[in-house]
């Protein structure tokens, strides 16, 4: 049809173009007064709109914005923990360097999904725990990314484990400092075997590579395969060791504490 013809001739439908508001327009868009949509803008809970001549221009991120204001609003939050919530996409790494997209020449060790959360599914998660000191160490960590209008957390079992800490009573700030040492000491395991595939696996390659050698295929495919062969040995050992150094630490903690009661009873 005539209608559906591009001046370059060829057929399909244009993307319609983005719209825009001026500050009236914006406001009864989204529900609420001019003199309320000024107030957003002066707690920088909006974004700078694109000015031409003396005209302020919004556009669908200043609307979707408003909306979510609404939403948090509503759950309960105050306007200080969602002025933190949106300094953390400003602040926030982008979602390809968090899971690591940018380095296609190594496979992933970890079985990790990530999980897409609006702003006010990560308020839901943490209700009242929200404040710029959690979002910027979830940040800082690398529990959190930014993309686009959502927040992206790296690891669907995480983010339910620290759900439920915090649901348990444990502050998150607790549980992201607990978060952060386990990653320090996650990384130093790392790099144990790390050490154990580059000195006995790798040591023969690497060594000829220094000298301007390159691999062949049929190398490739055995060193592929060999760490393929570790990465569930080194999970086993890991969840083995942690797992009776758990019963260790339970056992003498309930031994200590039956002990100081016997103590007192006597």
């Amino acid at each position: 049809m005539a209608g559906n013809e591009h001046q370059d001739g060829h057929t399909g439908t244009a993307d319609p173009p983005a719209r825009e508001f001026r500050m009236a327009d914006l406001a009864r868009e989204a529900g609420i007064t001019v003199r309320t949509l000024r107030f957003y803008r002066e707690r920088k809970l909006l974004p700078a709109p694109r000015r031409e001549g003396r005209i302020a221009w919004y556009n669908e991120h200043h609307l979707a914005r408003l909306r979510t204001i609404g939403a948090l609003l509503e759950r309960g939050h105050t306007l200080g923990g969602i002025a933190d919530l949106f300094s953390a996409f400003e602040s926030g790494r982008d979602v390809g360097e968090l899971l690591g997209l940018d380095d296609p020449l190594v496979a992933p060790w970890s079985e990790e999904t990530p999980v897409r959360l609006t702003p006010e599914e990560l308020a839901d998660h943490f209700r009242g725990d929200i404040t710029a000191e959690n979002l910027t160490a979830s940040l800082d960590i690398g529990y959190l990314a930014v993309d686009g209008d959502e927040f992206v957390h790296i690891s669907r079992r995480l983010l339910d484990a620290s759900t439920e800490l915090v649901g348990q009573g444990i502050p998150l700030a607790a549980v992201l400092e607990a978060g952060r040492q386990v990653r320090a000491h996650a990384d130093a395991l790392a790099g144990i075997f790390t050490t154990l595939i580059r000195t006995h696996v790798l040591s023969d390659v690497l060594a000829r590579a220094a000298a301007g050698e390159h691999p062949g295929p049929d190398e490739v495919d055995l060193i592929t395969g060999t760490i393929d062969a570790l990465r569930p040995l080194s999970k086993g050992v890991v969840e083995a060791e942690l797992a009776m150094a758990v019963d260790r630490r339970v056992r003498a903690e309930v031994t200590q504490l039956l002990r100081e009661r016997g103590c007192e009873g006597s």
